[in-house]
Order: structure tokens, then sequence, then C-alpha cells
């Protein structure tokens, strides 16, 4: 059997378990899509925030919304690269947590998420909570009886 140490634990605030926007690859609005696809291809990520110059967030782009939309008929448009802005592709509606949440919100969105955007009142983008961070934090403090 598996229990949690102590239940106050998944009321905490997710602030300590974030991890920083600046450490978080991302591109602005106006940017072009070749611009995004080549920050999504050097860090390995399947999607990345979508940011303005205040660090607003207003969407969510991917890899596969650049690569549906540079598919043509009878070949893929690589030269359209340069034309799309992520603006015109990206996913206005996406999954994000705001800073004051707690723990255990954080824990059930990332059921079905990877990572999700963490924001304040104001959307600022602030970091990303990971599902690889709430595992190494649920071990922490996790135990195990025998039963």
């Amino acid at each position: 059997m598996l229990s949690v140490s102590s239940k106050e634990f998944l009321k905490l605030p997710i602030t300590d378990f974030i991890i920083s926007a600046d450490k978080v690859a991302h591109v602005q609005l106006g940017n072009y899509a070749e611009h995004a696809l080549l920050v999504l291809t050097k860090t390995g990520y399947s999607s990345i925030p979508v940011l303005d110059m205040s660090y607003r967030m207003h969407g969510m782009i991917s890899v596969q919304q650049i690569t549906d939309e540079i598919l043509g008929l009878d070949r893929i448009e690589y030269e359209r690269l340069a034309e799309i802005k992520v603006d015109s592709i990206m996913s206005k509606e996406f999954v994000k947590i705001h800073i004051n949440d707690t723990f255990q919100k954080g824990l059930d969105l990332l059921i079905n998420h990877p990572y999700i955007c963490v924001v304040d009142d104001q959307q600022t983008f602030l970091g990303i909570l990971t599902r690889r961070v709430v595992m190494k934090q649920l071990k922490k403090h996790l135990y195990v009886s025998m039963v």
C-alpha cells in the first residue's frame, strides 16, 4: 500500500516545484515557424509556449502544428516556414495552472499532459510544472507499507 506521509503536502502551492521561465525554451509572437521549428528541434521538445514581449502567454506551438501547415499535396513545402508566423498556427487553448494553485491540482492536470505552463494573474509566464518534478516530489513524500 502506498500512502502520502502528509496530506498537507498535497495542499502546498506549486511555487517550489516549477522550472522557472528563464530556463524554458519559448518563442515570441511574430516569430516565424522556421524559428519555432529550430527551437523545438534543438531542444527536443514537442511543444513550447508562445509569449509576447512582456512574457505573457498567448499560446502553444508544436512540431505537429508546424508540419501540418507545410504539408502540401505532393511534397513538404519547406520554403513556407519563412512565411508562416507562429501567431497564425499556434494553439490558443492550452492547459495552464496559476502560481498559487496547489500541488494536488498540478498532479491532477499532469495525468494527461507532460508539463503545464504556470502563469500569474496577468497571464505572465512564470515557468512549467513537469511530470518529472512531480514524480520526484511524490517519491520523497510517499512511504510503502507492507501488507
